[in-house]
């Protein structure tokens, strides 16, 4: 494994992170969790994402993992950087819901019960909601701090001026933002523009998610939308109408350019997005152990060459692909 510190800290983080927003649920196989967050471990990766509402069910994937902390892990939590957020829906009524101090502190203590853990390693605010001060949101995060319930914060998917001042008021405090967590793939760019210089400037790491555009990037649906796949259930983060023929079209130019490079479509999508030097590390999802290994074969061949990243960016600047 390959590891980088994660802005202005001590802090390393692997290349490659394990993220358990799907396949970790209780709808899911638990014996494939395991196996998948085990090779994991032994692999290097000993940064896992989590957030209250991962499953399904909500808080399921926040169980699950601590569970096998416990039976199989128990001895290697120092080795490990776990990570867990508040901020979507999670429980009924007003209070389930958003960034207020109430539902951050609340969240928080109740992934540590799910869990099992004393401290997360880093605790995010998940979203900035529109209506709740940023001043307020970030009070809750630094009170995680100061109770010894989190070791470090982050935000993910701040907007610019939201982001800048979450930046500014966690500075003053002396909590600085460890990570800055942004969606990022070649068919979605616009944190890599609008966000990722702001928190280089600021000192936090950039940690992104969905690097392979839900399956887009996998090589999945080059050839329509396979039965059991994400794109063909009715409801989830990918939709039959998001396969549109010039996403589908420009994956097959990809894939002739990662085939060149000696690597699949997905190990070549990974690299372009770690290739960006602002980004401390990529979350990947997986649903077995081999895709995981598929993974992981992407650290083997991260660089470009100039000719390769002239065109990729040829076939990715297609307004069309953005999502």
């Amino acid at each position: 494994m390959l590891y980088s510190y994660c802005g202005h800290s001590g802090v390393q983080l692997p290349r490659l992170s394990l993220g358990l927003w799907h396949n970790f649920g209780s709808v899911d196989d638990f014996g494939v969790a395991t196996q998948m967050l085990l090779r994991a471990f032994d692999a290097g990766i000993c940064h896992f994402d989590l957030a209250n509402n991962y499953g399904p069910e909500p808080g399921s994937a926040e169980v699950n993992f601590g569970r096998i902390l416990r039976e199989q892990l128990a001895s290697h939590r120092d080795e490990m950087f776990v990570a867990s957020k508040a901020g979507h829906d999670m429980w009924p009524g007003v209070y389930g819901t958003g960034s207020s101090r109430k539902n951050i502190i609340a969240s928080c203590d109740q992934s540590l019960r799910r869990t099992g853990l004393d401290y997360f390693d880093i605790f995010y605010s998940h979203r900035y909601d529109g209506v709740t001060p940023v001043e307020e949101t970030m009070e809750a995060l630094i009170q995680l701090v100061h109770q010894g319930k989190a070791l470090y914060v982050g935000i993910s998917k701040y907007p610019p001026a939201e982001q800048a001042l979450a930046y500014k008021i966690l500075k003053e405090a002396h909590v600085p933002c460890l990570l800055s967590q942004y969606r990022c793939s070649l068919f979605d760019r616009k944190a890599q523009r609008q966000n990722f210089q702001l928190a280089a400037d600021s000192g936090s790491g950039v940690i992104c998610f969905s690097p392979l555009a839900q399956g887009l990037l996998t090589g999945k649906y080059l050839n329509g939308i396979p039965e059991g796949s994400r794109a063909a259930k009715q409801s989830g983060f990918l939709q039959k109408s998001q396969v549109t023929p010039e996403r589908v079209a420009a994956a097959r130019q990809l894939q002739q350019i990662a085939e060149a490079r000696g690597q699949s479509l997905a190990q070549m999508a990974l690299a372009w997005v770690l290739a960006d030097a602002r980004v401390t590390s990529v979350i990947i999802g997986t649903s077995s152990v081999a895709q995981l290994d598929n993974n992981l074969q992407t650290l083997d061949k991260l660089s470009f060459s100039t000719d390769e990243l002239q065109a990729i960016e040829a076939i990715v600047a297609d307004p069309a692909l953005s999502f």
